[in-house]
């Protein structure tokens, strides 16, 4: 008999961030795959003696392939116990979240999904910004900032992108940023449009810094760090005063 399989978003980090029902399935669960973001104190809430496997994948670093992230899932599931997918953020945003659930669906293995808050969400609550401007900000857009390869994809909506009336956040997109804005630059985006730089949310190793989306192609330019970030560029709120810790 086939177990059951909770996808869960765990929000950017913060364990104090999780919903009550993620909460409820990790102290339930039999086994947890886990992203590396979603490890730490996260992880705690798991049950005694369920199986905890890091199955994330970082840019640069040796990963998991993801047939096998998915194959694993399925072997857990049908040994029939209680399965957590535990990813970081939002399952569905950027989460390589379908190729699981066609798995899982050609398995014949039932599932739910469990939303966290995004990290974008999380990254401006803790910048003290709102995603959206009365009068200014029209729209929210999320993009990727890498292909499957660690590039910047090609098929991007330059046009969109660079909207100045849009709050864009970058996904991943430390390291191809600096190509992304020369683009933007090319299709009208001003160098000195606000931007914001938030590494490693909602833990303790949080980082913002405030600038402009020329001042972040300077800084990404010359070292990118290790710290899993977002970029935001666009109408945002008041960016004055000094770089520093959220």
């Amino acid at each position: 008999m086939s177990g059951f399989v909770s996808f869960v978003g765990s929000g950017p980090g913060d364990p104090e961030l999780l919903t009550l029902k993620a909460v409820d399935r990790l102290k339930r669960a039999d086994a947890v795959l886990f992203d590396d973001l979603s490890s730490g104190p996260i992880l705690t809430h798991a049950r005694a003696g369920a199986d905890l496997v890091g199955v994330g994948k970082r840019a640069g670093r040796p990963s998991p392939k993801q047939n096998h992230v998915s194959r694993l899932l399925v072997d857990y599931a049908q040994q029939g116990g209680r399965v957590v997918r535990l990813k970081s953020g939002d399952s569905g945003l950027f989460g390589r979240l379908e190729e699981e659930l066609v798995a899982l669906r050609a398995a014949g293995i039932d599932y739910e999904i469990i939303p966290g808050i995004p990290s974008a969400v999380a990254a401006a609550a803790a910048a003290g910004i709102p995603l959206t401007r009365r009068f200014t900000a029209r729209r929210v857009q999320f993009v990727t900032g890498h292909d499957a390869k660690g590039l910047l994809p090609e098929d991007i909506d330059l046009v969109a992108l660079a909207d100045p009336s849009a709050c864009t956040v970058v996904f991943m997109g430390k390291r191809t940023f600096p190509a992304l804005a020369e683009k933007l630059v090319a299709h009208g985006l001003p160098e000195d449009t606000p931007a914001l730089l938030a590494e490693a949310v909602g833990t303790p190793d949080q980082h913002l810094t405030r600038s402009t989306v020329g001042g972040l192609v300077a800084q990404l330019s010359q070292e990118i760090g290790d710290k899993a970030a977002l970029i935001f560029y666009g109408p945002l709120a008041d960016l004055d005063g000094d770089d520093g810790d959220g």
